[in-house]
């Protein structure tokens, strides 16, 4: 029999990552796709669109459904039609410092929205039959109350996202345990790919460091460089999270490489991949990253990258996955993630320049 997945956030990072790996498992894939005026399906569309116009006779290896996070009515008729053996809830408003700006939107999308879907399974009276991956997240420990982070150590979100995905963590263990649902949390650490959102600082980073290695950018301005995170790569990750939904039983795991590197170390790795060196120099705001071979300053901070509520070091001990579910959590390590990153960007702002070139012409 053809397990069938249902994944919300596929048109994501790791949605596209997962979408591919239950392909190649033999899965029938289902994405929940939010309706926009423009489409943003670039991720997945290798998976979603080629095929299928290429060859007429071709299924679609993705059926895309609209619905969003925010309409019960919407998620119970896709479920509904799917009848999914796992859903994998990635859906969300995920932008850390967005979440300020967009708090309650963030809680309906990310916190009451992993409810809806819960309930939808519940209603339709697939509480045996469907098994849950809920996306968590390593902002749950925000002010850290203990280093490194594991599945015992207590929560301080330090943002409306944080908060929202805090209650998103309850929510889906409390239906584990009152419905006796097979519903997990996954708590990932930050975890980057050259499909990351443009907007976060890894992937600014690598794409500022193509654009100023190819001569069309000339600084970088980033906030806190002290930040301290445990950066694994997105394609690791998602084999980790149907790892948790292949296991005997639902079990809450820390997902995380266990090492940690500063926002200055990204930078260093990534310009030298360039062929950059960079010296740094003073402190706080005034610290600066300096190009030795030209003097050029490259690297400056500016405050309003700053967030309200600055979450300082992240830390996570995958020790509870790799020792039940077997799973390795150094497969890529960070030089070779920030790599693979940079030879990403350099590639795709060489066509951009190609491409504005002949729109010049």
């Amino acid at each position: 029999m053809t397990k069938v997945a249902l994944i919300s956030g596929i048109t994501g990072q790791d949605g596209s990552f997962l979408a591919e790996l239950l392909i190649e498992k033999g899965y029938e894939v289902h994405g929940i796709l939010r309706r926009s005026s423009s489409f943003n399906t670039a991720r997945i569309e290798h998976l979603y669109f080629d095929e299928w116009v290429r060859d007429m006779h071709r299924d679609r290896l993705v059926k895309l459904h609209y619905a969003d996070m925010t309409d019960s009515s919407s998620l119970i008729r896709i479920i509904q039609t799917t009848q999914p053996d796992e859903i994998y809830n990635l859906a969300a408003q995920s932008h850390v410092k967005v979440s300020f700006d967009v708090p309650e939107y963030t809680a309906e999308t990310d916190a009451v929205g992993t409810l809806r879907l819960l309930e939808a399974v519940r209603i339709l009276g697939l509480e045996k039959k469907t098994k849950i991956y809920q996306a968590s997240t390593s902002e749950l420990y925000g002010l850290v109350q203990e280093i490194p982070q594991k599945e015992t150590t207590p929560f301080y979100p330090r943002s409306p996202y944080g908060v929202a995905k805090l209650y998103g963590f309850w929510i889906t263990k409390n239906y584990r345990e009152s419905y006796n649902m097979f519903a997990v949390n996954g708590i990932l650490f930050n975890h980057e790919s050259e499909r990351r959102g443009e907007t976060f600082v890894t992937r600014k980073i690598t794409i500022a460091v193509a654009r100023i290695a190819q001569g069309i950018q000339d600084k970088l301005y980033l906030g806190n460089l002290n930040s301290l995170r445990d950066w694994g790569y997105a394609k690791d990750y998602v084999e980790c999270m149907w790892l948790m939904l292949q296991h005997d039983t639902p079990e809450d795991f820390v997902v995380a490489t266990g090492e940690m590197h500063t926002v200055r170390e990204f930078c260093t790795y990534a310009f030298a991949e360039a062929g950059i060196t960079l010296r740094w120099e003073g402190e706080g705001v005034d610290e600066k990253g300096i190009d030795i071979a030209t003097g050029k300053v490259l690297i400056e901070v500016d405050p309003k990258y700053f967030r309200p509520a600055e979450v300082e070091l992240l830390l996570g001990d995958p020790t509870k996955a790799k020792t039940l579910l077997g799973w390795n959590p150094r497969k890529t390590s960070f030089e070779e993630l920030v790599r693979l990153m940079v030879r990403h960007d350099m590639k795709f702002v060489k066509k951009l320049k190609v491409k504005d070139a002949i729109d010049n012409e």
